[in-house]
């Protein structure tokens, strides 16, 4: 049996989103900035410079929005703008964040306004960051001040993207700055961003009682090299709880026990989320060898199954079914509202955005139709960017729109128009399948 198309419910927030340090430019007072000038992070020691320009040219892109029949986008307010040193604030910048969101509400567009996107100021970084517990404090004194500004253009917030990563990154593998490799540090640390994010989620509350606040939570999909194999099943269930569960577990129950370590408890982070953001993209196999580690190598690897499409470099595989698997997952063990806060494909040739955005769009639909509350998904993303630790790497173009780093030149890619169609009809047609991704039509429809 065929479907004939997929419909999705009535409002749903058809988004996409960007984050501050990877598209505005000449931010130069933040920890990234400084990870730059050390070198050492970023692909070939690239700089993020003018990125996308957009702290002076967001408009034209927001424009580029109401062509692709969005309705919603996520980005996020750059802390080493507003709080450029201790307790002082740059009220031009606010200015400028005020005038951003609201031309994005003239234009008929939400915004969601993540508070924490990876970077601290400079001044943060010196003292500590994650490590100093005195951040908590600090990160609400600047919820308050971004949310007493600009409160009236926003009633949905996150306060930090992927906590998780976040601190796997910067303390546990030392690829993000400060560049720690130290589990203890990475476990100090997380339960600061728990903290902190707890502190934000009270605040805005207190400011704005009507407010809808919640957290990105990148979620990976981790599956055993050898399903027969204990030692990858007991590795993978490892990974998982430490990735995906610990984290949602102080935010939600208060309390979590470190595997080998101590059960954490910390009563202000109970019950602090509104909703979950789920940022999607890939799924990993682990792989346990005792061997390898007695020999000095890695006990875990975390592999891709050859043959299966993956993405480049070491990005993972391509999974849509892990999506469906997630929410639902997600929603049975914490019943929160649900956003698709992040999901795409670096495919600087736009050969695979549009097959990826039909089949992991169909699995969102199918866990609404299971009764899943979801209120939204936002594609990652929608310029190509500077991404992080690939810099300007050319294999890692995520964008609907293409962006020539050196004229600011903009083209909207055919994923983007794919997109845009179903953002305009409501859901998937047979005829948008066929014009932008035919091969995978027998699959999108079929019950």
């Amino acid at each position: 049996m065929n479907l004939p198309e997929l419909r999705f419910p009535t409002p749903f927030r058809w988004g996409t989103a960007t984050s501050s340090y990877q598209v505005e430019g000449n931010l130069t007072n933040n920890d990234w900035f400084a990870a730059e000038q050390k070198g050492g992070f970023i692909y070939q020691n690239q700089r993020a410079g003018c990125a996308c320009d957009w702290w002076n040219r967001a408009e034209e892109d927001f424009d580029r929005m109401v062509e692709l029949n969005q309705n919603a986008h996520r980005l996020s307010i750059e802390w080493s703008r507003v709080e450029p040193q201790p307790g002082v604030w740059d009220d031009a910048a606010l200015g400028r964040y005020r005038e951003m969101i609201a031309g994005l509400r003239a234009r008929g567009i939400e915004p969601m306004v993540t508070l924490h996107h990876f970077t601290n100021p400079l001044w943060v970084a010196e003292q500590g960051a994650w490590e100093n517990e005195k951040i908590v404090g600090w990160f609400e004194r600047y919820t308050r001040k971004v949310v007493s500004t600009l409160g009236d253009l926003v009633s949905l917030w996150c306060t930090i993207n992927e906590p998780g990563v976040l601190v796997a990154q910067a303390y546990a593998r030392g690829a993000f700055p400060p560049g720690k490799a130290d589990i203890r540090t990475a476990l100090h640390a997380g339960i600061n961003v728990m903290r902190a994010h707890a502190a934000a989620y009270h605040a805005i509350h207190e400011l704005q009682p009507d407010a809808r606040v919640g957290l990105a939570k990148h979620i990976m999909i981790w599956s055993p090299w050898r399903s027969w194999q204990p030692g990858d099943q007991i590795a993978t269930h490892l990974v998982d709880y430490v990735f995906n569960k610990l984290p949602l577990g102080l935010v939600t129950d208060g309390v979590v026990r470190i595997p080998g370590l101590r059960r954490v408890v910390l009563p202000e982070t109970r019950h602090s989320l509104d909703w979950l953001g789920v940022n999607y993209y890939q799924r990993f196999r682990i792989r346990f060898s005792l061997l390898s580690g007695l020999s000095g190598g890695k006990l875990m690897q975390h592999l891709k199954r050859p043959g299966v499409l993956v993405g480049p470099g070491e990005w993972g595989e391509i999974h849509p079914d892990g999506l469906a698997l997630t929410l639902r997952q997600l929603w049975r063990r914490y019943h929160l509202p649900l956003l698709v806060t992040e999901n795409g494909i670096p495919d600087a040739t736009d050969k695979l955005r549009p097959g990826f955005i039909v089949s992991h769009l169909r699995q969102v639909w199918q866990a609404i139709k299971d009764g899943i509350p979801i209120w939204g998904y936002y594609f990652w993303s929608l310029v190509d960017n500077f991404e992080w630790t690939e810099g300007y790497d050319p294999r890692f173009r995520f964008g609907l729109i293409g962006v020539n780093f050196e004229t600011q030149e903009r083209h909207i890619r055919e994923s983007g128009r794919l997109y845009g169609a179903i953002s305009r009809v409501g859901g998937i047609t047979r005829e948008i399948v066929e014009r932008f991704a035919p091969g995978i039509a027998p699959d999108v429809f079929a019950v």
